[in-house]
């Protein structure tokens, strides 16, 4: 395929994170064609976008020839099973979190992208959001000094179970852990790397709940870095998302990415305001001076936009440039998310 021909995509599913994550970057990046979408019920993508061609089936949808990347944005427990059928097919993947249950899973369908001269790649938005990108930007310009502590959160308060029973019944990637906890375990590691070792506490408190709706983990790193990862559905005032201590300097910053309520109203990702934050919604940024002398300044964040994703994925297929959530670092992560909590 030339270069610079759009990579023909289709979705596996057209719910909400096909109508909000995906088709618009799709259709807004000119690297790609949204062409197809699996709908065995509700035949919904022609009403927003008409030139898509809808299939019934799995199958259908992986015998269509034109057809090269695959999202797969169903739920959790087909990911690893469709990922191999479409990787069978000839297809590159994108998968959605949680990419798998289990790192073996996920290196078994490495292997079988690479057999199949395939690209399988992780779809970890957050990385794009602009909450985060201005914690990033605060970690790599080493003012907080030698850090000793971070603290990221992701929090809600929602007391009423899903509808869906798939997202209520314990089995491999389901629960808190395997929702939020991909998001959390994916920006540490893109930050810190591999941890050294990790604790896990885990629990259910929703009533008639059976699966977990709060996780903590804490990594250890080398030189003392310790971080928290912890999310909860029962928190009803929630503080900040993220909170580093060093030996120079403290951050904190709110949950403030807009992006998922920019796509709700229907701000498109080309628009300019798209992925700016509200006003007020800076981080804090606490600094030492040359006498210990405390300042503490208003932080901006830059501006997010899960198009860079999309740009990357892009690069990806049709430059074969290193994608920059790597195939071992979903590794990391899922080795993370599958070890079993304390008792």
């Amino acid at each position: 395929m030339p270069s610079s021909a759009p990579i023909r995509t289709g979705l596996l599913a057209y719910g909400m994170s096909g109508k909000l994550f995906h088709a618009p970057f799709i259709t807004a990046h000119a690297g790609f064609e949204l062409s197809a979408v699996v709908e065995r019920h509700d035949a919904r993508m022609a009403a927003d976008y008409p030139c898509v061609r809808s299939y019934p089936s799995v199958a259908e949808f992986l015998a269509d020839p034109a057809l090269e990347l695959v999202i797969i944005n169903t739920p959790s427990g087909l990911h690893v099973e469709q990922a191999r059928q479409a990787l069978l097919a000839g297809k590159h993947v994108l998968i959605e979190k949680p990419v798998a249950a289990k790192a073996a899973e996920w290196q078994a369908l490495g292997a079988l992208a690479q057999e199949q001269g395939r690209h399988l790649l992780a779809y970890q938005n957050r990385r794009w959001d602009t909450d985060f990108g201005a914690v990033r930007r605060v970690v790599e310009s080493g003012q907080l000094g030698q850090l000793i502590e971070a603290h990221f959160r992701y929090d809600r308060y929602k007391t009423a179970l899903s509808p869906k029973p798939f997202k209520e019944t314990p089995g491999p990637a389901v629960g808190l852990a395997y929702d939020l906890g991909p998001h959390l375990v994916d920006q540490a590691i893109s930050l810190f790397g591999r941890p050294l070792g990790v604790r896990k506490v885990q629990g259910h408190y929703r009533p008639g709940g059976l699966i977990d709706d709060f996780f903590s983990f804490h990594l250890r790193y080398p030189a003392g870095l310790n971080v928290w990862l912890t999310a909860g559905l029962l928190v009803a005032a929630p503080g900040p998302a993220y909170v580093l201590h060093g030996t120079r300097g403290s951050y904190q910053k709110g949950r403030t990415d807009p992006q998922e309520a920019q796509l709700l109203a229907g701000l498109r990702p080309t628009d300019p305001a798209y992925g700016h934050e509200l006003p007020g919604s800076d981080g804090h940024l606490t600094l030492a001076g040359p006498d210990d002398g405390l300042s503490t300044q208003p932080d901006p964040a830059p501006s997010g936009n899960y198009l860079g994703l999309f740009d990357a994925v892009a690069q990806t297929i049709r430059h074969n440039h290193p994608y920059p959530v790597r195939a071992d670092e979903v590794a990391w992560q899922l080795e993370i998310l599958e070890q079993p909590a304390e008792a």
